[in-house]
């Protein structure tokens, strides 16, 4: 993602995030699309969208259409790939379900450094294709979770794998 981004709360996030995605799906951004997609007052909207502009994110009169500036639409393109990168690691690592996924991305997105969910996707990336690990990696551990004990005898897992634990 690119560096030039904006620090905002991580009310401003959803505001920036909701613009975004309802631009992406009608062109422009209306406070009343807003408020209906945050679940917020009209009054909450105006206010958030008054500070957003102040910082030079989005074009902003009363009444008018919404539409991100430059540097707004890559603030809101950074916190989307935090959003997605979380809600991916949170189901294909964590084994995590959709829902609980979406809801634990929607929280952690804000608070967490571009390093832990830098390292949080190479980490993916390297599970899919270390011998040791890839997706029977996952799926065991997505089995360990549901019930509690591994689908397998580890010793026999091991034994399948192409390497040897070094013994120290």
């Amino acid at each position: 993602m690119s560096t030039q981004t904006v620090l905002l709360s991580a009310s401003l996030e959803d505001y920036i995030e909701a613009i975004y995605h309802i631009i992406v799906k009608k062109q422009v951004a209306r406070s009343k699309d807003i408020a209906t997609s945050l679940d917020v007052s009209r009054a909450s909207v105006t206010e958030a969208l008054r500070t957003l502009s102040k910082k030079g994110l989005i074009n902003y009169a009363p009444y008018e259409p919404i539409t991100l500036t430059t540097i707004g639409k890559t603030t809101a393109e950074d916190v989307i790939f935090r959003h997605n990168a979380l809600k991916r690691f949170f189901i294909e690592v964590l084994a995590i379900d959709d829902k609980t996924a979406e809801e634990g991305a929607c929280k952690v997105e804000h608070a967490a450094p571009p390093e832990v969910i830098s390292r949080m996707i190479s980490f993916i990336d390297f599970l899919q294709v270390c011998p040791r690990g890839g997706n029977d990696l996952l799926q065991g551990f997505a089995d360990y979770c549901k019930r509690g004990k591994t689908r397998n005898n580890c010793n026999e897992c091991i034994s399948s794998c192409n390497f040897q634990p070094t013994k120290k």
